[in-house]
């Protein structure tokens, strides 16, 4: 039996699409929302995308409406494409959503799975093949600007946004390498995606010396897993990520029935 430890946060991801582009998980943001701040989870997540494989909800949206219906849950981008907007309208909206939202929005950041194409960053006039780029330009500026302070843009336009708002928990994700550099430079913690134990032991090695290089904090970690359906066996999983030093784990719903899985959830954080 994994030795267990009882700080790690259990998150879950509202429904507002579905790996299954057959079986699309839409439902009521609402009900989900409060529902999952109800049975104890610590935090929400959304989804992100223009135009992806399966349908999906534009992800301001659904955290501001999250927001608005729950008052303790932390809410987050699970996660935001940086580089298919504009980077001062990004930290306009965070700024807002954390001014309403009571300062509990989590800003997760991403540049996007590649079995979603390219369609979406054509669409928004943007390019693939430099979303890395325009992510690192972005990360460089987002806080400055979410917090109300004159910030350079990329093409040498100097801004000051206001309001200015608490700067959220930026988090980068992604297994890769250049994930792992853009968290280590940028960000407060890093997302992997449902990696094993052995894995996530070298993933964490690596994001740690990078850290060390530029003489950063090393990022906390957050892991995206599905759990075994088993409960003993979800707990065994969760508890080797928080031995192994985890500091989140976002549960996603299997299916459309997001009740049910945010009730198991629950009963995992609530067994750790």
């Amino acid at each position: 039996m994994v030795a267990r430890r009882m700080t790690l946060e259990i998150g879950t991801i509202l429904p507002t699409s579905t790996p299954d582009p057959g079986r699309p998980i839409l439902g009521d943001v609402r009900a989900a929302a409060r529902f999952a701040e109800e049975v104890g989870l610590d935090s929400v997540w959304s989804t992100d995308h223009l135009i992806a494989s399966a349908p999906m909800l534009e992800s301001t949206a659904v955290v501001a409406t999250a927001a608005a219906v729950t008052e303790r849950i932390q809410v987050g981008f699970g996660v935001l494409l940086l580089a298919l907007r504009p980077p001062a309208w990004v930290a306009k909206q965070v700024a807002t959503l954390q001014y309403l939202s009571g300062d509990r929005i989590v800003l997760g950041v991403g540049t996007g799975n590649p079995a979603h194409g390219d369609i979406g960053w054509r669409a928004a006039g943007q390019s693939f093949a430099g979303r890395g780029r325009r992510t690192d330009e972005a990360l460089a500026i987002l806080p400055d600007l979410i917090a109300g302070r004159t910030a350079t843009l990329p093409d040498g336009t100097e801004a000051a946004l206001s309001p200015g708002a608490t700067v959220p928990p930026i988090l980068v994700a992604g297994n890769g390498t250049a994930a792992l550099r853009r968290a280590a430079t940028y960000a407060d913690g890093w997302i992997g995606l449902n990696p094993d134990i052995d894995e996530l032991a070298g993933l964490t090695a690596e994001l740690a010396e990078l850290a060390a290089e530029r003489s950063r904090p090393v990022p906390a970690v957050t892991i995206v897993a599905a759990p075994p359906d088993d409960l003993a066996q979800a707990v065994d999983k969760l508890s080797a990520y928080a031995a192994a030093g985890v500091t989140r784990v976002i549960v996603p719903p299997r299916d459309a029935d997001w009740k049910a899985g945010y009730e198991f959830a629950a009963k995992v954080k609530s067994a750790l």
